[in-house]
């Protein structure tokens, strides 16, 4: 396989369409039905009005929302050994236009590692401890989501007791447990090359065992990342932060819309959000599940269901002013890459690496 073949084809995997991607057009459109079907029902006029209460706090809202990206993307460059670590400007912008991916783009929240590895290759960086990187931060992030939600479930225990909602995402938390501890256990004892056949028919990727240097490779750089403990605590505790200060977006879009709730409200809500949303992985961006959710759990904390909309339709626009923006740096950094290697221009990256995501779809939003 050619080279520039190879990066034209994980390049255009995560537009083209698949069987399985196709699935995921076809969530799309239900959950916009479904979020006009919830707007309509709950009263379009007072759910706009609502959101229009808002003004211009949602520039505040979009810079809080920057704060856990950013810190994200600094603690995941910690997990780059001193040799192949990027800059710290590379590492965000790639952490964000991986947020952008997550969120816009249908790919089953498997494109974001798909991009912040090739960008990482792109800028320099050795495939293999790309790869590893974002195996390890993924697997970290899912630990420390599980965590948080926890929180959330002790939150909504406070005030309702050993409620069926709680007993449910009680358990599927604990499942989720499960599946990172064999993960865990899967990565250290070097079974990555089977991980890396499933994703690669998934998303055709098929230089990505090269790219890395082999299974064997990727392995070895994963191994080498898991004994590096303190950064590996480092990297957790930063991420567990991001989640916490996620819920600072809550509070100032309630704040500017006139409803003030508690900082425990605020962290009950976005805590059981996130685990809603990573269940609901297949549905891109969540479309129709996080309203829904946020109906229900907004009566929790006294919000009316158009108050409820109203704030998922803001988290919805901050996407959009996070998120577009991002995709058109990443369509300019590839063809930056692109137009380097018609030119053959010598450094130009080569066809990147995916690094396939653990077991669980965590991303942050």
């Amino acid at each position: 396989m050619r080279p520039g073949h190879a990066g034209a084809s994980l390049h255009s995997s995560l537009w083209k369409g698949s069987r399985v991607r196709r699935w995921g057009y076809i969530a799309l459109i239900v959950g916009i039905a479904l979020v006009i079907a919830l707007v309509c029902y709950q009263g379009a006029g007072d759910v706009a009005a609502t959101v229009a209460a808002v003004s211009w706090g949602i520039v505040v809202v979009v810079l809080v929302r920057l704060v856990p990206i950013m810190l994200d993307g600094y603690v995941w460059r910690l997990l780059f050994l001193k040799e192949h670590r990027p800059p710290v400007l590379t590492a965000l912008w790639a952490r964000w236009i991986g947020e952008a991916v997550n969120t816009l783009v249908p790919a089953f929240q498997v494109g974001g590692a798909v991009v912040r590895s090739r960008l990482m290759v792109m800028r320099g960086v050795p495939g293999r401890a790309a790869g590893a990187s974002v195996v390890v931060d993924l697997t970290l992030s899912t630990i420390t989501m599980l965590l948080f939600t926890l929180v959330g479930i002790g939150l909504l225990m406070s005030r309702y007791g050993e409620s069926d909602i709680a007993r449910a995402i009680g358990f599927c938390v604990a499942g989720g447990f499960v599946v990172v501890i064999l993960l865990c256990v899967f990565q250290q004892r070097g079974l990555f090359g089977w991980i890396i056949g499933l994703v690669a028919r998934f998303a055709k990727g098929r230089a990505w065992d090269s790219a890395v240097g082999g299974a064997q490779a990727l392995d070895e750089a994963i191994l080498e990342l898991y004994r590096r403990r303190w950064l590996l605590a480092g990297n957790a505790a930063g991420q567990l932060a991001a989640w916490v200060l996620g819920a600072a977006e809550i509070y100032a879009a309630l704040y500017f819309m006139g409803y003030e709730v508690t900082i425990a409200d605020a962290l009950l809500l976005e805590s059981l959000i996130l685990a809603t949303r990573t269940a609901a992985f297949f549905v891109p961006g969540a479309l129709g599940v996080q309203e829904g959710v946020l109906v229900l759990l907004g009566g929790v904390v006294g919000l009316g269901p158009e108050v409820a909309l109203a704030l998922s339709l803001v988290k919805r626009v901050r996407e959009l002013v996070i998120g577009v923006p991002g995709l058109l740096a990443w369509q300019v950094a590839e063809g930056k890459n692109l137009l380097s290697r018609v030119r053959g221009r010598p450094g130009a990256a080569p066809p990147a690496p995916m690094a396939p995501p653990p077991a669980s779809s965590t991303t942050r939003r």
